[in-house]
C-alpha cells in the first residue's frame, strides 16, 4: 500500500472503509434487507442499488426505517473490520483528526473503537449525521467545522472518486490512499 504524504497539512479527515479500515459487510444481505423495508413500504426496489434506495426511502417516508437496517449491517462490519496500514498514521500523525464517511455514524464509531483509533479522532460525520452525504461537501465541511479547522489548512484522504468530488466541492486538497480510486 502507497501511503500519500501529508506533512504539508495542519490536519487530516479520513475516509473510513477502504482507507483506514475495511468494514467486512455483506452488500448484497443489506441490499435485500433495505429492498424489504421498500417492499412493506409498497415501493419496488428490485432495480435499485442501495444509493438509489435511500433516495427512494426518503420519497416512501421510511428512510428512518431503511437507515437502521444498513447501520445494523455496517455495524455488524465494524465489529470485525480489518485494520488498513493508513491507520497508523492516524494513530502518529499528531495533528487534528476527523473521520467524514458514507457509513453510519456510530458504525464508524464502532471500528475506530475496536482498532483503538477513537481517541485519536477529534471529529465524526457519517452519513446519517448531517441531512447530505458525500459527494456533497457539507459532511466533509462539517467534519472540518467540529474541528476546528480552516478548510484549506486539510487534507481529505479517501479511496474513491466519491471523496475526491467532496473534497474539491468542499475546497480541501485531496490525496488517494494507495494512489487512485477503487471506486465510485
Amino acid at each position: 500500500m502507497t501511503l500519500p504524504d501529508l506533512s504539508a497539512f495542519d490536519a487530516v479527515v479520513y475516509d473510513l472503509d477502504g482507507t483506514l479500515v475495511h468494514l467486512r459487510v455483506d452488500w448484497n444481505d443489506a441490499a435485500r434487507d433495505a429492498a424489504t423495508v421498500l417492499r412493506d413500504a409498497g415501493v419496488d426496489a428490485d432495480s435499485l442499488d442501495l444509493w438509489k434506495m435511500l433516495d427512494a426511502a426518503d420519497e416512501a417516508g421510511v428512510r428512518d426505517e431503511l437507515e437502521r437496517e444498513l447501520a445494523a449491517h455496517e455495524r455488524e462490519g465494524a465489529w470485525v473490520s480489518d485494520r488498513l496500514p493508513l491507520a497508523d498514521h492516524l494513530a502518529d500523525d499528531g495533528v487534528p483528526s476527523g473521520v467524514c464517511s458514507l457509513n453510519a455514524e456510530d458504525a464508524c464509531r464502532v471500528a475506530l473503537d475496536v482498532h483503538d483509533l477513537a481517541t485519536h479522532v477529534d471529529a465524526v460525520v457519517g452519513r446519517d449525521t448531517v441531512a447530505t452525504q458525500k459527494p456533497d461537501p457539507e459532511p466533509l465541511l462539517t467534519t472540518l467545522e467540529r474541528m476546528a479547522v480552516d478548510p484549506d489548512s486539510a487534507v481529505f484522504v479517501g479511496d474513491s472518486a466519491r471523496d475526491e468530488v467532496t473534497a474539491d466541492r468542499a475546497g480541501v486538497a485531496f490525496r488517494y490512499v494507495d494512489g487512485g480510486p477503487s471506486g465510485v
